[in-house]
């Protein structure tokens, strides 16, 4: 099989943020500094996959077309129906073009990439999540929305801009964090429990990563940690000394599964030829990928960097509108009918 690996992404960071000393001051806990990116009333992670997708195919991916749709979140906008038809409808492709959802929970990625990688053709990888948490708890502060598109190929369509050299994963089954069907947030256990469990998974999956890439920690460049559990998290970061890259957690929050896809897409905004990354991923386990940069990466221009996404946000989202939202507080609505519920045959017949 002939190498593979990505040939083009794009990222969607929404325009909302909310400053967590909003949190502080309206309800006198939770908090802290730095801000979180906010999807609005009207947005779900299946529009902002769409953002995602199409500033992916916007970018510098020259005549790469797609082969295959595959949808990865944590918060589904629809069960019993696949949510990755509506992104392949939103971009237009033909109905030949296969759309798969791999959703659930964060470690969903992991298949999401896995079929990416081994399936032929030029396959969207679309990554995207909103993260909810209680009032005042420590998910609603460290939470966020987002998404991250990345386009895998084998280089025939588009140049590879970088690839994997080695990658290692360590699964155990433990309860450090769960949410049941209809449950508004996660439920999760003490974080010191959480942090020993995943340690010493995160250091078995290091040193299998770069055994398998023929490298060692000397070699990289820089690493990313990424994951639900802060704790473990930063534990899991002194590995990387003063290779860590920013997980962008201040500046717009934790986006679950999309979490990972904004950091390397940050990474590949600014990297150079030849570089090796390490992208750790914390989630019911632990997996560590090694990355390499190719001479492409210097010719390649994505449409919006994350960065630039970032710095066009606007803060000023006060933390009631934030509750109404995500449907923490139920306000008098607009007096207005409510809009009809829409038919499934007239919608089918002017999908164009």
């Amino acid at each position: 099989m002939a190498e593979r690996g990505i040939i083009g992404y794009g990222t969607y960071v929404p325009y909302w943020r909310l400053d967590r000393s909003r949190i502080t001051a309206a309800m006198g806990a939770g908090g802290g500094r730095g801000h979180r990116a906010v999807a609005s009333y009207d947005e779900d992670t299946t529009t902002l996959g769409v953002e995602a997708a199409r500033n992916c195919l916007r970018g510098g991916s020259g005549d790469a077309s797609v082969d295959r749709v595959i949808f990865s979140t944590s918060n589904p906008a629809y069960l019993d129906k696949t949510n990755a038809t509506a992104i392949h409808a939103a971009l237009n492709l033909p109905s030949s073009v296969t759309a798969l959802d791999l959703n659930g929970a964060p470690r969903s990625i992991e298949a999401a990439l896995g079929l990416a990688l081994n399936a032929p053709g030029d396959n969207l990888m679309v990554l995207s999540d909103i993260r909810t948490g209680r009032p005042t708890s420590g998910d609603e502060a460290s939470g966020g929305d987002g998404a991250a598109a990345f386009l895998i190929g084998d280089g025939s369509s588009s140049p590879i801009i970088a690839h994997e050299l080695g990658s290692a994963t360590e699964v155990a089954e433990f309860l450090d964090r769960y949410r049941q069907p209809g449950d508004d947030f996660s439920r999760v256990w003490e974080e010191r429990f959480g942090e020993q469990a995943y340690l010493p998974l995160a250091q078995r999956a290091v040193e299998r990563a770069l055994a398998a890439a023929e490298l060692t920690i000397d070699d990289i460049d820089g690493v990313s940690v990424t994951g639900m559990h802060a704790r473990a998290a930063r534990g899991v970061s002194r590995l990387a000394g003063d290779k860590l890259v920013n997980d962008l957690t201040a500046q717009i929050g934790n986006a679950g599964g999309a979490q990972t896809g904004l950091v390397v897409a940050s990474i590949l905004d600014d990297a150079e030829p030849n570089q090796n990354y390490l992208i750790i991923r914390l989630a019911d386990g632990a997996t560590a990928t090694v990355m390499h940069t190719t001479d492409a990466i210097a010719d390649y221009e994505p449409f919006r960097t994350v960065g630039s996404q970032i710095e066009g946000g606007n803060d000023a989202l006060d933390y009631n509108q934030y509750l109404t939202w995500r449907g923490f507080l139920d306000r008098e609505p607009p007096r207005r009918p409510d809009p009809e519920r829409p038919g499934a045959p007239p919608a089918f017949r002017s999908e164009d």
